[in-house]
């Protein structure tokens, strides 16, 4: 169903490129809509039934939503707190697994204290699927190697196909108890932003077809995953140039 975008990607990002540098008026309108609609459809993909004005109101405004659990509004704002972290570290050299544990701290705080941060010490599966994840002592030390590929890949890929390697990487891994699809999204796109992208986000319409290309990489197989992704960063890119032209 998706095609390989990379190369009109990059024909986007030449385009994205001459509006630089942005002021910082352009710099702060785009990190905050954006804030709201990756915070929205990457909880949505994992079953949060917030809307995206109920998202807004929540992590603009501090106000709760009727009829809406605590947690989904934690999950609001937590993940808000990430976002904004990753723009803190986008300049960093490396992204370390001290980084990666922050975001889900910040993200996974509110929700469950104890495990915010922390690698898990439980088995963890997903239901109606056959992928075998790491077991708890293994956890760490299959971090560790992650953050070695995390340096070593960069050199040797196109960056679309880097950030979806180390996203199906990480979903393989799924080192947290809870909140690795949300931890794995912030991450890739903190790849992206670091290599000059604007932030990509997965519309809740293709969950289902998400969920499969990261299930094919789980298996080690990410073309289609690469695919999709190219596919997600092509329609981000063409949203972004239209938010620069009207800015």
């Amino acid at each position: 169903m998706f095609e390989n975008k990379i190369k009109q990607c990059d024909e986007q990002k030449t385009k994205i490129d001459s509006f630089r540098p942005l002021t910082a008026a352009q710099s702060l309108a785009l990190k905050e809509h954006y804030k709201i609609g990756l915070t929205y459809s990457s909880n949505a993909l994992e079953g949060n039934t917030l809307t995206l004005i109920e998202t807004k109101v929540i992590i603009e405004d501090g106000l709760t939503i009727g009829g809406k659990t605590l947690r989904e509004i934690d999950e609001a704002t937590g993940h808000a707190k990430a976002y904004d972290y990753i723009f803190e570290i986008v300049n960093l050299d490396t992204i370390t697994l001290d980084n990666i544990l922050q975001i889900h701290k910040l993200f996974y705080q509110q929700i469950d204290t104890e495990n915010a941060g922390t690698y898990r010490k439980k088995a963890v599966f997903i239901s109606g699927m056959d992928t075998k994840f790491p077991p708890p002592k293994k956890v760490e030390s299959c971090m560790q190697k992650f953050e070695i590929e995390l340096a070593s890949k960069k050199e040797k890929l196109h960056i679309i196909e880097y950030a979806a390697v180390m996203h199906n990487k990480f979903v393989a891994i799924h080192p947290f108890l809870d909140g690795n699809g949300r931890t794995a999204r912030l991450l890739m796109n903190l790849i992206l932003l670091k290599a000059g992208y604007s932030i990509t986000i997965i519309p809740p319409i293709f969950r289902a077809n998400y969920i499969k290309c990261a299930y094919e990489g789980s298996k080690n197989n990410h073309t289609e995953f690469i695919h999709f992704l190219s596919s997600m960063v092509y329609e981000s890119q063409k949203e972004f140039l239209t938010l620069l032209d009207y800015k």
